[in-house]
Parts: structure tokens; sequence; C-alpha cells
């Protein structure tokens, strides 16, 4: 009974972060319509980081902070930082050059490639069980992302540094995955923001510097928004997620990102929300059901065949 209130308060604490990083998602569109890529992220995990390090060393509200050893630190600079910097610079790149439909669409993809890492195809009830939640997930991908394709403009660059962004997401929750059998997931957030932001301030400072920043109440508003509600909050929860459940199953949540960044975007931006996104949907949800539930156990069925 335990384990169950326990799955139920991660997989309602991982809904929250869908909802919350939508908002981020369609924010941060619009901060880089005007502000420069890079910066947008650098500043947001850098300021995000120091705040969430900050709580974790002078408060026991999120648990008790442990000194990092010379190893810790040497991982965490390469497989969190480092790996968190690539994916926002291909992120906040790719909502620069497309439509952010676009972006949440191949990060909703993103299980696909974490599977790939992670789990081998087997011959057991389970893998069928969560290769098929990918498939029907990624079909529905597919169903919102073709017409896509003839009704907005299309951008190579963009459509390439989305699924640049897809991959890189991956690849990171894969790290952070490995960090936390030593590390907390708080732990590992916040210092994995900190140091992107470290590692990416020198290049945000040169993208900065031929034009200038727009330093007005709505842009610093919603950097304020994106840095709290779109990378405190939800990273801190997202990587709690991660140390107590497979990246995969995890990840699978990225799914209904596309359906909280179309709503935000929605009621935000005024863009409709047509029969094909909610047709995409439908599947990308089934997707998500299919790979939260264990039917063998519903079912009786054995482990393996």
């Amino acid at each position: 009974m335990s384990d169950r209130k326990n799955n139920s308060t991660i997989a309602g604490s991982l809904l929250l972060v869908v909802f919350l990083w939508g908002g981020n998602n369609v924010g941060t569109k619009w901060l880089v319509t005007t502000w420069s890529p890079i910066w947008t992220g650098a500043t947001r995990f850098l300021i995000a980081g120091i705040i969430l390090l900050t709580i974790l060393r002078l408060t026991r509200w999120l648990g008790k902070f442990q000194p990092l050893n010379s190893r810790q630190h040497h991982q965490l600079w390469l497989r969190g930082g480092l790996s968190l910097a690539a994916y926002v610079v291909a992120f906040c790149w790719a909502l620069k050059l497309t439509a952010a439909s676009h972006v949440a669409l191949y990060i909703g993809a993103s299980p696909v490639w974490a599977l790939l890492i992670e789990d081998r195809p087997r011959k057991s009830w389970p893998s069928i069980r969560r290769y098929g939640a990918a498939l029907l997930a990624m079909s529905g991908v597919l169903v919102l992302f073709w017409p896509a394709l003839k009704t907005a403009g299309f951008s190579l660059a963009g459509e390439i540094c989305g699924l640049l962004s897809s991959l890189l997401w991956a690849n990171y929750n894969h790290q952070s995955r490995f960090l936390t059998r030593a590390l907390s997931g708080l732990e590992v957030a916040a210092h994995s923001m900190w140091m992107s932001g470290v590692i990416l301030l020198p290049l945000a400072l040169i993208e900065i510097a031929p034009r200038g920043l727009a330093l007005d109440a709505p842009h610093l508003g919603v950097q304020c928004l994106n840095i709290v509600l779109g990378s405190v909050v939800p990273y801190a929860l997202w990587n709690s997620a991660l140390g107590r459940w497979q990246t995969s199953r995890v990840m699978l949540f990225n799914n209904l990102i596309p359906l909280s960044t179309g709503l935000w975007a929605h009621f935000c931006l005024g863009e409709p929300i047509t029969p094909t996104f909610c047709a995409a949907m439908i599947l990308i949800v089934a997707g998500v059901l299919l790979g939260q539930m264990d039917w063998s156990k519903i079912f009786k069925l054995p482990e393996s065949f």
C-alpha cells in the first residue's frame, strides 16, 4: 500500500512538472523573440541553481545537505552541468527558430531515446509494454507533427535543433539517473543547473554583446517566473522522481508536455486547439497510461515468454 501511495505521489508531482514546463516553454518562446537564446537559458539555470543550492545549504526543507567529494564534483560538472548546458542551448535555439509546438513534440519523443539507452528489447511483457507505450506516444507525435509541416513555416535549422534537444534531454536524464546513485535528486538538479549556467555564461555574454539586452519589466518578470516555476520547482520534483523510478518511466511524462504547451499557448497566445492536436494527444496520453500501468499483473501474465 505504501508503494502505491508513493508511486501516486511521484506521478502527481510529475503531472505538476508537465504543467509548469508547458508554461515555461511558452514563456521562453516569448523571451527568445527579443532576448538571445543562450543568455535566456544560461541566466535561468544559473540563478535557479543558486536558489536551489542555497535552500539546500541553509535549511532542512529539502533534506540534509552533504558536501561533495572531489569525484562527485567532477562527475557533476561532466555528467550534470555539461549535459544540461548542451541541452538548453539546443532547446532555446529551437524555440528561437521554430514553433514552440514543434519543440514540445520533439521533447515529447525523447522517452524513445531513453528506452534505447537503458533497456534493450527483451522477450518479456514489461519490455513489450514499455516499447509499446513509446511507439504509441511516438505515433501521436507524428500525427500532430506531420500536418504542422504543411501549415507552418519550415526551418531546417530549427527542426534540427529541436531533434537535437530531444536527444540531449534524454541524455541529461540518463546522466542524472546515474548521479542520483550517490546524491539526492535535488542535489543533482541544483548543481547541474548552476554549473550549466557557469559553462554557458561566457557564450551568453558574447551573444548579447553586439545588440545589448532589453531589461524591462515584462522580460524580467517572465524570466523570474521561468526561474522559479520553470526551473527550481519542476527540476527538483523531476530529479527526485529520477532517483526513484527508471529514466524511461519518468520520461514518459514528457509525452504530456505538448498537451500542456498547447493549452498554455492557446490561453496565453490565442493559438487554436485543432482536431488533429486532440487526436494526437489521445494517442500520447494512451502511451503514458500503457507505460505506467503494470498490465502483466492486471491480466496475470508471466514476466517472460
